[in-house]
């Protein structure tokens, strides 16, 4: 009787795990839907974006091609709290702050120095099966740029 009541009780465990992270909108892997965006001339383009659970906070992976058709990948590391956590491998920016608005969407603030040089603005559609992305930024020359990315769930 015992036994059984603790594989049960595992069980549930597991399921409530899981079940928490089949909530969460935002993680999994989002490919570039090229078809349904509108890229600005000379902007960075991001291909695929993961998002995935870390520690106590979320990863995010980011791997796409900079303006000069080079290879790009930057990671981000924290949580959805609107405070600063380090951002590493893109050069435009050091610094990145994720503020969770709702289950559907968030506000991303890029900062280099200190200075703020992207805002975006990211909505999971209600399906959960794509996600529009508006972003306003300043690249390293001082040129802004704006773009509507749309992204399919993989």
């Amino acid at each position: 009787m015992k036994v059984r009541m603790v594989v049960l009780t595992l069980a549930m465990c597991f399921l409530a795990g899981a079940v928490c992270f089949a909530s969460d909108v935002q993680m999994g892997t989002w490919k570039l839907n090229e078809a349904k965006s509108k890229i600005a001339a000379g902007a960075p383009k991001n291909s695929t974006v993961v998002y995935e659970p870390a520690s106590d906070g979320v990863k995010v992976t980011i791997d796409g091609t900079a303006p000069d058709g080079t290879a790009t990948h930057s990671e981000w590391t924290g949580k959805f709290d609107g405070k600063d956590y380090p951002s590493t491998g893109n050069p435009n920016e050091d610094m990145r702050s994720v503020k969770q608005i709702n289950d559907h969407t968030l506000h991303v603030t890029g900062k280099k120095n200190g200075k703020v040089v992207l805002t975006a603005h990211v909505v999971v559609s209600a399906d959960g099966k794509s996600r529009k992305v508006t972003t306003k930024g300043t690249d390293a020359q001082g040129k802004k740029y704006e773009n509507t990315t749309v992204y399919d769930k993989q």
